[in-house]
């Protein structure tokens, strides 16, 4: 399971991966009968004709998938979650309506699906597919639960259900709001993950009303992040006193000058001038840059370290990072989804499907004979999915309810539960 969570977290964080979506797809287990089974409709690339519709205009329930194409084994898995999800009886019909995985086939399926009688679209899967599907679904007033994490394709009527760099961040946030820690600082990439990463430490302070986070860009290099700890601690004006008594002792060049400067190397050096700081390293430059933190004086004894989800599949590896947090669904929650996938379709969930699967679970849920509403959509409790709680705002975002996980020697354990209610502290 964790294995699992940890490849839907490096893909969600990636940004040149073609996906960018959630670290931990949410199933909406509330909202699907445990014995529900979907029925595999027309095959991939077909378009469900608007003939068959027999709900009333707006009623249905499309997703907007790549059944052909590159991604088709993944389209295809996304449909049957979406089935699965909608098998209940007197669940809202489901149309298919195939992207091809392009801008401009997810356009067109958008077209097709609410010509057909769609009242709410689910997907498409990628950012771009999203950006050209949207202006269809706003113009004819359809909602659309897309799949993508991109933070700038969110707007009112078009949610993005991916798990983000913002929502982990406004987690830690808040989290060491709760301890008491309000000097936070981070080192960050300059790539399209550090600047998410960056907008949304920066929201989270301010929203929180703590002090504005001292954030320090850096090439994605070990040169780079040495130089930006080096600063960020302000290693130089801490240890430089110190070190220029010590050269200056040593110059007298004799036995009492020797002693004097190794005196004078105990001495206690202040801590650096934060409570926590947020790494944005990952994979094998995150192993080179953990004995950096030692060097500059970043202990857990003064400073908490925090990082991004995708650090659940790191921390095995780095036991050094002992003690460090981040904030992730509980993959333990996935596992009623993945047992009903597993059973009706004999073969584990792809990377992603629960998204699909949770998207048709809110819209069964809000599901009324006139067809769905957006302010339904944004009722203040949220849905309780089975990887946590989501609650789609007014401006597209999705808050959601994330664990908060410790690093340790042997991976990563919960030392904070993901909360239960959006009124909860740190949703």
């Amino acid at each position: 399971m964790l294995a699992l969570l940890a490849r839907l977290v490096r893909s969600s964080l990636n940004p040149g991966h073609l996906v960018v979506a959630c670290a931990a797809s949410l199933a909406l287990s509330a909202c699907v009968d445990q014995g529900a089974a979907g029925r595999y409709g027309t095959a991939p690339g077909q378009q469900t004709p608007a003939a068959t519709a027999s709900a009333p205009q707006g009623r249905r329930v499309a997703i907007l998938a790549p059944l052909t194409g590159p991604n088709a084994e993944l389209g295809r898995a996304l449909l049957q979650a979406a089935q699965l999800s909608l098998a209940q009886p007197n669940s809202p019909p489901l149309d298919q309506q195939d992207t091809a995985g392009t801008p401009a086939g997810a356009e067109t399926a958008a077209r097709n699906a609410i010509a057909a009688g769609a009242g709410v679209l689910l997907g498409p899967l990628t950012n771009a597919e999203t950006a050209a599907a949207a202006p269809v679904a706003r113009a004819a007033n359809v909602p659309m639960l897309a799949f993508t994490s991109d933070r700038a394709q969110a707007q009112p009527g078009v949610w993005t259900l991916g798990i983000t760099p913002g929502q982990q961040v406004r987690r830690l946030v808040l989290a060491m709001q709760a301890e008491g820690k309000s000097r936070i600082a981070a080192v960050l990439p300059q790539n399209p993950l550090g600047d998410a990463l960056a907008a949304g430490l920066l929201a989270a302070a301010t929203d929180a009303k703590m002090p504005e986070p001292r954030i320090i860009r850096a090439p994605y290099t070990f040169k780079g992040f040495s130089d930006a700890l080096k600063t960020v601690s302000d290693y130089a004006s801490r240890r430089g006193a110190i070190e220029a008594q010590q050269r200056a002792a040593r110059t007298r060049g004799d036995a009492d000058g020797k002693l004097e400067a190794a005196d004078i190397g105990r001495s206690e050096v202040p801590p650096p001038p934060m409570d926590a700081l947020f790494l944005g390293a990952t994979g094998d430059l995150l192993g080179q840059v953990v004995p950096l933190l030692a060097f500059y004086d970043i202990t857990p004894a003064t400073v908490r370290i925090l990082g991004p989800a995708i650090w659940l599949r790191d921390a095995a590896r780095q036991p050094a990072l002992a003690g460090a947090w981040f904030a992730a669904p509980d993959p333990g929650a996935r596992t009623g989804f993945e047992q009903q996938y597993a059973a009706k379709y004999t073969t584990p969930p792809r990377d992603f499907a629960s998204l699909a699967y949770d998207s048709a679970g809110i819209a069964r849920a809000i599901a009324t004979p006139d067809g769905f509403s957006v302010p339904a959509l944004q009722r203040p409790e949220g849905f309780n999915g089975a990887d946590g709680l989501l609650a789609l705002q007014q401006d597209g975002t999705v808050r959601r309810g994330l664990a908060i996980f410790e690093v340790d020697r042997g991976g990563a354990h919960i030392v904070q539960p993901a909360p239960q209610t959006i009124a909860a502290p740190g949703s």
